[in-house]
């Protein structure tokens, strides 16, 4: 018998039994992890308590942050917000309730079969995580999401929804001014208006009071308009409507969800060395050299987790992801993460964890119960898929170990709402824990606010652009066009071959960038 290493996973693991979870780092490589990071993990715990007591979080906006108040408001430092978390319960209940009474339906009085969501990053990724990891219910409505700004993609998704006379939209953006989401719902518009469908008498807006959203919610008279507060950040808004009202409207228990974070909220308050979030940011800082020197592999071994990743990316990267530190220091800090799903992964990139590069740790996620839909075949005499399924991750974890490659395990005895949204909670908890130990702003997101700046730029050019070839004489060239608008002719060039490529009156002559001319055909618009 291994005695050093039942140890060393007695040492390294904290579980709890409601809801049922544990985080193994038994292969995480903590004994040789500085000690003094426990003891400012104690700090940073006190930094999170100020946090939750309504501290400052973002200086930028002079912005609480206060997603723990989302799932105990009594925590919450100010009695409105106690009373706007309840309230918005109270309508999230109301709404599914009316919805699945029929008071809320078609234009038909048929009932609503379907949700569509419009959305972006955490508008999206949330909801979209907690609806597959906890599946459709028998006879209750399916979630579609429109995340992007892609034509083909907008189209593929609404010709997938059998009948949008029979959908219920969901546009969510805090401040109603993201372009993605805007566009998303103007394509959705054009769509009902196409069927001869009110989009109004189908749709409900989740965003920001005074938002320019909600003023043509109000305006256009939709059928609710739901809040968000400046106090949620869109990556930690899965617990506020943004995923409570498409969940609820799914049919699953919402509260169960707030229940689970609730609940390793409190878990993750107690000392660091007891604390799941507060080892996880332990591990990161130990294992990435507090400089995010090793990407996350995130491996779920359930097909339902499949969009952890995807949820994880945003949390940890758009939070952690940061140039400066709170001192105005640049340290280019990050971490970077990656994943799909076992034993998929086993026949992609496993190879490569094994045998490749050792640049990275990886975090299973293992749920012990096959869930109440597994059939139950034996596939070979007393083995069933699901005992592959963990044989599978167990032997990649041993196969990893062998290399001295780290991991950490999460186990959840079962995948259902409560679990989920422990799950959610703990890694929200250790982003916050992880940014005190490394001193940077968890909660604001200037490289993303950059891009959305420099995406309006190229739409100003594009303006010009159209402006210029509508008044010239003759054709022209890129840089010619770039010498005349003070422009740059790369950037140029690169705009003006895509409205080639999608408008015909713009006519393009030749494929270099330097010589290659453009023109516009006399009385042609672009769309």
């Amino acid at each position: 018998m291994d005695h050093a290493r039942l140890s060393q996973y007695r040492r390294w693991r904290v579980s709890r039994l409601a809801p049922a979870i544990e985080l193994d780092l038994a292969d995480a490589d903590l004994d040789n992890a500085d000690p003094a990071l426990l003891r400012r993990l104690e700090a940073a715990r006190e930094a999170m308590a100020a946090l939750e007591a309504g501290a400052i979080a973002n200086p930028d906006e002079g912005r609480q942050v206060g997603h723990y108040w989302l799932r105990d408001p009594e925590r919450a430092p100010d009695p409105s917000i106690t009373a706007a978390v309840r309230a918005m319960w109270a309508q999230v209940d109301d709404i599914a309730d009316r919805v699945a009474k029929g008071e809320l339906a078609a234009s038909d009085g048929q009932p609503f079969r379907h949700v569509l969501l419009v959305g972006i990053g955490g508008s999206a990724l949330g909801p979209q995580l907690v609806a597959d990891a906890l599946g459709p219910r028998p006879g209750a409505r399916d979630l579609f999401v429109l995340d992007n700004t892609d034509p083909a993609g907008i189209a593929r998704a609404l010709a997938s929804i059998p009948s949008l006379a029979h959908t219920l939209v969901l546009v969510v953006s805090k401040s109603g001014s993201t372009v993605e989401t805007r566009n998303g719902m103007r394509e959705v518009m054009a769509a009902f208006a196409a069927q001869g469908l009110d989009f109004a008498r189908q749709a409900i807006a989740v965003t920001g009071e005074g938002s320019l959203l909600a003023d043509q919610a109000r305006g256009e008279g939709w059928l609710e308009i739901v809040p968000m507060w400046d106090w949620v950040g869109g990556r930690t808004s899965v617990t506020a409507a943004v995923g409570l009202l498409p969940v609820a409207l799914l049919g699953h228990p919402w509260r169960e969800l707030l229940a689970g974070a609730a609940a390793m909220d409190a878990w993750t308050r107690e000392p660091a060395r007891d604390n799941p979030a507060a080892l996880l940011a332990l591990m990161w800082h130990h294992l990435g050299g507090g400089h995010g020197q090793k990407d996350m592999v995130v491996l779920p071994y359930r097909d339902a987790l499949v969009l952890l990743s995807r949820y994880l990316q945003q949390l940890v990267m758009e939070s952690l992801g940061k140039r400066l530190d709170r001192q105005g220091h640049e340290v280019w800090q990050g971490l970077s993460v990656y994943g799909n799903k076992g034993s998929t992964d086993q026949h992609a990139y496993v190879q490569q964890l094994r045998d490749g590069l050792a640049n990275f740790f990886a975090l299973f996620v293992r749920v012990l119960t096959d869930g109440p839909s597994a059939s139950g075949l034996e596939v070979e005499p007393e083995v069933s898929s699901g005992d592959c399924l963990d044989g599978f991750y167990l032997g990649t974890r041993e196969a990893l170990r062998e290399r001295g490659r780290a991991s950490a395990t999460l186990v959840l005895r079962e995948l259902d709402a409560r679990t989920l949204g422990a799950t959610i909670a703990l890694f929200e908890r250790a982003v916050g824990l992880y940014a005190e130990l490394i001193d940077i702003n968890a909660y604001h997101q200037p490289g993303v606010e950059a891009g959305k700046v420099a995406a309006k730029a190229v739409i100003a050019r594009q303006r010009r652009l159209l402006a210029a070839l509508a008044e010239a004489a003759a054709p022209q060239t890129a840089v010619a066009l770039a010498e005349a608008l003070d422009d740059e002719p790369v950037a140029v060039w690169q705009t003006l071959r895509r409205l080639a490529a999608n408008h015909p009156e713009i006519r393009q002559r030749g494929d270099d960038p330097e010589s290659a001319t453009f023109e516009r055909a006399a009385g042609g618009s672009a769309r």
